[in-house]
């Protein structure tokens, strides 16, 4: 089980990438890219799900749906904490992006 899988599994009722890209229609690659850079996202200012669109290059109607099928922005906020209780967003994210 990767790093994502094991944190989405903690904010989002056992969510895992593979479910993830069932769900929305996008590669299990394309959602972990997705869900790293929401997660990063986050923590900046501005629109998070743009911001996160600009990254990946991923439609950000498909970066809504993620946000909605992990529980929404709150547990988006959660799980960008626990992603940097895993030693920082750019350390534990920097194979997805």
């Amino acid at each position: 089980m990767s790093l994502l899988d094991s944190i989405l599994g903690q904010v989002a009722d056992n969510t895992t990438i593979q479910n993830l890209a069932a769900k929305v229609g996008l590669s299990p690659d394309e959602v972990e890219q997705a869900v790293a850079a929401l997660g990063q996202a986050h923590a900046q200012e501005g629109d998070t799900v743009q911001t996160a669109s600009d990254a990946t290059g991923l439609p950000s109607d498909k970066l809504n749906e993620i946000v909605q099928h992990i529980g929404g922005e709150g547990s988006l906020g959660r799980f960008a904490s626990l992603l940097e209780g895993e030693g920082g967003l750019s350390g534990a994210l920097s194979k997805y992006l």
